[in-house]
């Protein structure tokens, strides 16, 4: 019994097959999209002892209005779910940097406030998540037209 690979199988009618280079992208991107996070985060705590979601967090409510998101919002913005922000920011509210408050339109939910330890505390680590994403990101494009890339990027993720 003979079973076929995926690059011996026809590909669908009316569907293009990949070209090397294409396989080649697809390929890579899959091993980019574990990778890099992974990266920066280790360099994040070995270094700030700050995983990059809450440096993720702690940016987001940086660039908010008031410094204040709510947090379905903000698990939004940091690209997690509900439960998963709420314990985020449990850990940066025992830390002081940030603070929980509810919100002035609905009783029921819940602002997250970034505190101005919170917002020193991003200064702070802002030096190393930049060279981190130099160093396992922005270096390898180098000669790349990045405004093409990255309206490319955002089209995919939209």
């Amino acid at each position: 019994m003979s079973t076929a690979t995926p690059q011996q199988a026809q590909a669908p009618q009316g569907v293009q097959p990949l070209s090397p280079d294409e396989e080649a992208v697809v390929r890579s991107l899959n091993r980019v999209i574990y990778a890099l996070p992974r990266a920066m985060d280790a360099d994040m705590v070995r270094e700030q002892r700050l995983p990059v979601i809450e440096y993720l967090t702690l940016m987001h409510l940086s660039e908010a209005p008031d410094r204040q998101l709510r947090m379905s919002d903000l698990a939004t913005a940091c690209e997690m779910s509900l439960s998963g922000m709420t314990r985020v920011v449990h850990r940066l509210e025992d830390q002081g940097l940030i603070q929980r408050v509810r919100s002035e339109k609905d009783a029921r939910g819940w602002n997250a406030v970034l505190t101005d330890a919170g917002f020193d505390r991003l200064r702070e680590a802002w030096p190393t998540n930049l060279a981190a994403v130099r160093r396992h990101f922005l270096d390898h494009l180098v000669g790349l037209d990045l405004k093409t890339l990255a309206a490319a990027l955002q089209n995919i993720a939209t």
